[in-house]
């Protein structure tokens, strides 16, 4: 590859990477050519973005962001692709479905958020992270509780009031 292509290769994924709130770093080698595919589809069927890249061109990419990745420059050995999605849990999610027929691809890392996770032992908890439209609908949820309470008080307080004061003439007539 010459020098010019590396550089406008490397200019590309630095943008990525820029403009990316959520990626995986990931090794998908020991999938066959079917496997790949497959994989390649069900990334783009989940609106992730799936990129195989060199370790040496990614590693400096990531010297190109104003993001601190140092923390995942330890991972970028062996086969590096990187998944990059809108959603946090959205590669996890489909990284733990693809492995019901295999047992790639491996997490190396992910960058989720600001946040730098490490390892494959990492997928369950990557899983279970909430995206933000998730985390939007259960504030929005919070905050409308405490409302129906105060109008179901009010509504059943309304009938026990009207009780109490119907009793109340009943007496006094």
């Amino acid at each position: 590859m010459r020098k010019e292509d590396k550089k406008v290769l490397i200019d590309s994924i630095s943008q990525q990477l820029e403009e990316a709130n959520n990626f995986y770093l990931t090794n998908i080698s020991a999938l066959n050519a079917e496997d790949t595919s497959d994989l390649r589809r069900l990334s783009f069927k989940n609106g992730i973005k799936l990129v195989v890249v060199k370790n040496t061109l990614l590693k400096k990419a990531m010297e190109n962001v104003d993001k601190d990745l140092s923390e995942l420059h330890s991972t970028l050995v062996g086969n590096t692709a990187i998944m990059f999605s809108e959603a946090g849990n959205a590669p996890a999610k489909m990284i733990k479905e693809f492995r019901k027929n295999s047992d790639k691809p491996i997490i190396k890392g992910a960058y989720i958020e600001e946040t730098v996770y490490l390892g494959d032992d990492q997928l369950e908890f990557l899983v279970s992270i909430k995206s933000k439209d998730e985390l939007i609908a259960d504030i929005v949820a919070l905050l409308q509780s405490p409302v129906k309470n105060v109008v179901s008080s009010l509504q059943s307080g309304g009938s026990t009031l009207t009780g109490i004061l119907k009793t109340l003439s009943e007496r006094e007539g």
